[in-house]
């Protein structure tokens, strides 16, 4: 006889979750504390603002900590007794005018961050770019011109360069043979540079000083860049179409606006720390 209920229920369990799930919206009730409704969408708006560490738990564990937060805070709000602070009202205009001021922001940005706007964005950025020249070089970092010469002497001499780096050089480099690795124009100091450009391939220069010291540089390689992929400067295209976009849609509501701040005049800036002027 057990069996046969064992079957039974499994049998009704099977049909359980054969049927189709309830449509579910940001209006479905999730729970009722004395009468009041805490909906789906309120666990999901609570959940998309909790801190990046709390948005990596698992969903299980977010919903249950989430309905349980929400119900204590209805809890605890049903309970209050005493008359709310001005801080509270005040708080909620503040927070309807910053999230209503997102979604202004939202549809401004779904329009500038669209595929084509960003192709069209890199394209003149990078389209028509003539390829940008790198240089590998090594260098000696010593303190006076006397030893920088003397370097450059036994360099030109046929001595390692890379092994007299190791041995006698002053910068950070010189334990790795004063290898300096790719770099372009900008990344050094003027008169290094300098050096670095007008050496051929295989020359050594003679002593540059710069603030650091004496160098005796060798150009090791060179090569042009060609631009580079969309996807690898996607993320700073994007960024900067996001500010001029931004920028751009504050300026043209500014413009457009009557924005009267005289009763700021004459406020002491202090004062946006005294509290209990809101309680």
């Amino acid at each position: 006889m057990q069996k046969r209920l064992n079957f039974v229920a499994a049998l009704g369990l099977a049909v359980t979750f054969a049927m189709p799930v309830q449509a579910q919206d940001a209006n479905t009730v999730v729970a009722t504390v004395n009468g009041k409704s805490i909906t789906l969408g309120h666990m999901i708006v609570a959940r998309a603002i909790l801190p990046e560490q709390y948005q990596q738990l698992p969903n299980d564990v977010l919903f249950e900590g989430i309905l349980k937060q929400l119900v204590e805070q209805t809890l605890l709000a049903d309970n209050f007794e005493g008359t709310l602070s001005k801080r509270i009202p005040i708080s909620l205009e503040n927070e309807q005018r910053s999230l209503i001021a997102g979604e202004t922001l939202e549809a401004v940005l779904s329009q500038v961050l669209s595929e084509d706007t960003v192709k069209a964005a890199y394209n003149a950025q990078y389209a028509d770019a003539e390829p940008a020249k790198e240089y590998n070089a090594s260098h000696i970092l010593v303190e006076t011109e006397e030893e920088a010469l003397a370097i450059q002497a036994d360099v030109d001499g046929g001595a390692d360069f890379a092994a007299i780096a190791k041995e006698k050089s002053t910068g950070p480099s010189g334990s790795n043979g004063g290898s300096l690795g790719w770099f372009g124009k900008g990344a050094m100091v003027p008169n290094f540079e300098a050096a670095v450009v007008g050496l051929d391939v295989g020359a050594v220069s003679a002593p540059v000083q710069t603030q650091f010291g004496w160098h005796v540089i060798i150009l090791n390689e060179t090569r042009n860049t060609s631009a580079p992929e969309l996807d690898a400067v996607r993320a700073e295209i994007e960024g900067t179409l996001r500010e001029e976009a931004v920028t751009t849609k504050i300026q043209e509501l500014r413009e457009a606006a009557t924005i009267d701040q005289s009763g700021a005049e004459g406020i002491d800036p202090s004062i946006l720390s005294d509290l209990s002027i809101v309680e």
